[in-house]
């Protein structure tokens, strides 16, 4: 798999340009030759605009999401619709499993290459520290998997890099590669280049950490978006400008080295 992460930049509460770049990012990394291309947390509202969040949000299969699959079928390739604010009012409506039949929740979205609905993963994490977040959104429940070109896909969102059971949960069901969408701001920089590598690392996993580029009134977004290997070396990264970074991720790669070390099968 040839996995893009999509560095773009996010405007507070600018959802039609915002979406916007995230689809030129899209056509850009499928004429690279990605085959996966993931996008930040948040991208369409831009994470630290909590007063825009209702005023916004959507079911799935809303406006944004509809507007992601079809760029993955007009470009021939799989896209993690970042995150978006989820309305789960709508959703339930919809006929949708959601964990609350109110509120709205942190929700990403895979699609393959045919436009397909392949995982839906809302944040269970809620960050509380200098943020609105557990005061306005629903957490998740469920942390789904999906089979795609080769690999175990899981996905995880920002916060949750600081919860490493969690990734222990998708490597039990089979994970070669956890996606983590997200909007890290300034000035943790060093946590944020040590705890998806550490994820990485002792999971013996890709770890593709997608952020965003962006500047709000209290917080700017560090970027430095970063796929590491299954030793934790990063092998493509970025600064915090908007850029697209990519990376070659073999999942016979993760089989040799989870052989080579076996140290998930020396748990106890």
């Amino acid at each position: 798999m040839r996995l893009a992460l999509a560095q773009v930049e996010v405007r507070p509460a600018d959802v039609d340009g915002n979406l916007e770049r995230a689809v030129d990012a899209v056509a850009e990394a499928a004429a690279e030759g990605a085959d996966c291309v993931a996008l930040p947390e948040i991208f369409d509202v831009g994470y630290f605009a909590f007063d825009a969040y209702a005023r916004h949000a959507e079911p799935l299969g809303g406006e944004t999401h509809r507007t992601i699959a079809e760029a993955a079928v007009e470009h021939d390739v799989a896209v993690l619709a970042g995150t978006v604010v989820e309305d789960l009012e709508a959703s339930a409506a919809a006929g949708e499993a959601v964990p609350a039949d109110e509120g709205l929740a942190n929700t990403a979205v895979l699609f393959d290459a045919d436009g397909e609905r392949r995982l839906v993963y809302r944040k269970h994490h809620l960050f509380g520290y200098d943020s609105a977040e557990a005061q306005l959104l629903v957490p998740g429940e469920r942390l789904p998997t999906a089979d795609l070109l080769g690999h175990t896909v899981g996905v995880t969102t920002c916060y949750d890099l600081r919860f490493p059971e969690l990734y222990r949960s998708l490597v039990d069901q089979g994970a070669t590669m956890a996606l983590v969408p997200s909007a890290w701001p300034y000035p943790r920089v060093e946590h944020w280049k040590l705890l998806p590598r550490a994820r990485a690392l002792e999971n013996l996993m890709y770890v593709g950490a997608a952020n965003g580029s962006a500047s709000f009134d209290d917080a700017s977004l560090v970027g430095r978006s970063t796929v590491y290997d299954p030793w934790g070396t990063p092998v493509a990264t970025s600064d915090d400008d908007p850029t697209v970074v990519y990376a070659d991720c073999d999942p016979d790669r993760v089989a040799a080295v989870r052989e080579e070390f076996p140290a998930l099968r020396d748990r106890r």
